[in-house]
């Protein structure tokens, strides 16, 4: 960029379909920060026919929040939850990591939206004692992390967190690295791009679906009356790159 050898993120957004496939709805290259940057971006999808989104998964990069609340008016943001626990640990000594995982854990493990919401309100009193500013965390993410109680449970394990698109994400950094550095972003693009076409073509074809036709109902029943089709999920990680 510029002359100069600078790190970019290769961005992507992963969509579930009104039919239950799984789609890439588009990508890009430019600064992960930047919160002009990912409103051009979601805006750009928009802009191709991207409508009726429910639900938004990502981490909680202040610019991409923003962004989402700018071009996603009225749809649900999870923050994902692997994320999540990575910042609240690392506030937590080594020697209680565990301890305070597997009680937060619980609060995720509950059957029902009710259970979940009177879980975690257990777990933020038991680590007030014990990890105040553990406590303190959780309680003001608590709408975020807990956005997916508001869909069909049959939904959770794969909306809680951008998790189900590492496989992806590892596979566009395997190529890349082997590279290292690009002359312009348009070259980083074309090889990232060729590695997301391959794998929207093999959602489309394949048989499986992320989510079934039957829980996808569900969610048409939950959210009625809906005029449009519906994209119920995007998520949207990222990956560094030279």
């Amino acid at each position: 960029m510029n002359h100069r050898v600078v790190a970019q993120a290769v961005v992507v957004a992963f969509g579930v379909a009104a039919d239950g496939r799984r789609e890439v709805l588009g990508f890009d290259v430019g600064d992960s920060e930047n919160e002009a940057f990912w409103t051009g971006f979601l805006r750009s999808l928009k802009a191709r026919g991207l409508g009726g989104v429910k639900l938004v998964i990502s981490d909680a990069h202040t610019g991409l929040k923003k962004a989402i609340n700018v071009a996603f008016q009225g749809s649900a943001w999870q923050r994902c939850r692997v994320h999540f626990m990575r910042n609240v640990l690392a506030i937590v000594p080594k020697a209680s990591q565990e301890m305070v995982s597997s009680i937060i854990r619980t609060a995720f493990a509950q059957p029902d939206a009710e259970h979940v919401n009177a879980q975690f309100d257990e777990v933020v009193r038991m680590l007030g004692k014990s990890h105040p500013k553990v406590a303190l965390m959780l309680d003001e993410a608590r709408a975020d992390v807990l956005a997916v109680a508001g869909f069909p449970v049959k939904h959770w394990r794969q909306i809680w967190s951008t998790n189900p698109m590492e496989r992806v994400n590892k596979e566009i950094k395997r190529r890349t690295d082997v590279v290292g550095v690009f002359p312009n972003p348009a070259a980083l693009l074309r090889l990232a791009g060729a590695v997301l076409v391959e794998q929207h073509d093999e959602w489309q074809a394949g048989d499986r679906r992320y989510l079934s036709e039957a829980s996808m109902a569900a969610l048409l029943t939950m959210n009625a009356p809906t005029p449009e089709p519906i994209e119920e999920v995007v998520s949207l990680p990222e990956l560094a790159a030279a």
